[in-house]
């Protein structure tokens, strides 16, 4: 399966680097995303979204620091489209709804937006801010919107760092299981 082997090497050279202004590397956030969904007995396909979901600035690199100077880098729309060749709609739509979901989220529960790390708050800027009543309806009821919410819990849990989680080969069956 040679995707799932260019999946594995993306996240382990690639994601070793830092996550933006987080205190863990992509790869950490990843598998602690994971380790959440996977804790909570998710689907296999929302675990796998989970481990995937920010793969986007992986693929498309350059997108370091455009959040902190005004530009939305879509990386949930291009991890998206990059996955949909391979994985149902059950791994790829949670991952294209989980930035909507955060502003969904700070509509919703309004006191949600306090617990975001400052990266967090400052990417929303850029992705168009908190919903307004009538735009967090309208996301809540899309398919797989409720999937995408909780994949953005796992998300903003996913920044511990030094969390000990299980490494990436514990979560290659489950990729395998989601492929299309």
């Amino acid at each position: 399966m040679p995707i799932l082997d260019m999946i594995m090497e993306l996240l382990a050279k690639a994601g070793a680097e830092r996550y933006g202004m987080e205190p863990v590397s992509q790869l950490e956030h990843a598998l602690q995303c994971a380790m959440h969904a996977e804790r909570m007995e998710a689907p296999p396909a929302l675990i796998a979204a989970c481990l995937l979901h920010d793969i986007g600035h992986l693929v498309d690199a350059g997108d370091e620091g455009l959040a902190e100077r005004g530009i939305d880098a879509c990386h949930e729309e291009i991890a998206a489209n990059w996955l949909a060749q391979y994985f149902s709609a059950a791994v790829v739509q949670p991952v294209r709804l989980h930035v909507n979901a955060k502003r969904y989220l700070c509509q919703a529960e309004p006191q949600y937006w306090a617990g975001l790390s400052q990266a967090s708050k400052t990417s929303l800027e850029v992705q168009g801010g908190i919903y307004s009543v009538a735009e967090a309806e309208a996301f809540i009821a899309q398919p797989y919107a409720a999937d995408a919410v909780m994949l953005r819990r796992w998300d903003d849990a996913a920044k511990s760092p030094r969390l000990h989680t299980p490494d990436l080969t514990h979560y290659r069956p489950i990729l395998a299981a989601a492929l299309q």
